[in-house]
């Protein structure tokens, strides 16, 4: 029976249809990123990742599912890995963060050399798939979207997957537009949580319609307007200021390094909010690594679309 949309009637949600910003034939639209990983690890069977201490706990869900061992890597003062690449065998992959939007060109110089390589491109929204590696991406850290996962694959599966729905993770982001953002909050750790151990599923309706309507140039340009503007202020404060971004990366927040416990609470009490990545690095790692330090240290300030000058010098007022 052929399935045909209802003509007349009340209206739905009314978004733009802008032209897709990833595609292509190795393009696939699934529902979280960590679904993503799943995807990549039942289609080529590896018997083994190499993860980086330093990233979120949910990497390992797909991890778990699947059954895949796994190993821990450090990383150095730059967010590069400290690893012998050559360790890697031909059934074990490495999964390279490409931390902040920040590491582009370090993948871009490094992937030749490393065997079955993993980017995650989750904070990362705007750097381009590399052909023949495979790459996820998580749109929800850079959008107003209630969840969604991009994937670039050399291997596709062949199983239908069923299509999401997403409706009902939706509040946080309507809440905070008529309420606020601590009124919203409680929604948003929900629809959260509801992402956990989800099955593998195509990106629902509407996360696609609602990723599709945004305008990609602003956000590109405003993020990197805001970056530099935040770089020029506290390059001279930030302990984590010898990155280099290249012309094409679009950065996802400002890493800010500092000794100060402090700080972070004094941001938080000026209704400043900044995620703290990653909690569960400290259960998995030790004192004496650079993993378990980044967590305590590395501030991810704000630079997205939705601030201008007003907003970023009360973060550099409250810092300085």
């Amino acid at each position: 029976m052929i399935k045909r949309n209802s003509i007349g009637g009340y209206f739905s949600l009314e978004l733009t249809n802008n032209k897709k910003y990833h595609s292509g034939d190795n393009f696939v639209e699934l529902n979280s990123a960590r679904n993503c990983l799943e995807y990549i690890l039942i289609s080529k069977q590896y018997s083994k990742i190499y993860i980086p201490y330093y990233t979120c706990e949910v990497i390992l869900e797909p991890i778990n599912k699947t059954r895949v061992n796994y190993e821990f890597y450090d990383l150095d003062n730059n967010l590069e890995p400290i690893f012998d690449f050559n360790r890697i065998d031909k059934k074990e992959a490495f999964l390279l963060t490409n931390y902040f939007g920040l590491k582009d060109e370090y993948i871009l110089k490094i992937h030749q050399r490393v065997k079955n390589l993993i980017i995650d491109n989750a904070q990362s929204f705007f750097s381009e798939a590399i052909q023949g590696i495979d790459t996820f991406y998580s749109p929800r850290k850079f959008f107003g979207l209630p969840d969604g996962g991009i994937l670039y694959t050399d291997k596709k599966l062949s199983e239908s997957f069923p299509i999401d729905v997403s409706y009902n993770r939706a509040s946080h982001l309507l809440k905070r537009l008529d309420l606020s953002a601590e009124e919203a909050y409680e929604d948003f750790r929900l629809n959260d949580e509801s992402l956990d151990n989800q099955p593998i599923k195509f990106m629902s309706n509407l996360t696609k319609k609602m990723l599709n309507s945004i305008d990609f140039d602003y956000v590109k340009g405003k993020r990197c307007e805001n970056f530099n503007y935040l770089h020029k202020e506290l390059s001279g404060v930030n302990l984590f200021s010898s990155f280099k971004v290249s012309e094409k990366s679009v950065p996802m927040v400002y890493p800010f390094r500092t000794k100060n416990p402090k700080l972070k609470s004094k941001l938080l009490k000026n209704k400043i909010y900044c995620a703290t990545y990653w909690s569960n690095v400290l259960d998995w790692s030790n004192p004496t690594s650079n993993s378990y330090n980044l967590v305590g240290e590395l501030i991810p300030l704000p630079i997205d679309q939705r601030y201008d000058k007003k907003e970023l010098d009360r973060i550099i007022e409250i810092i300085i």
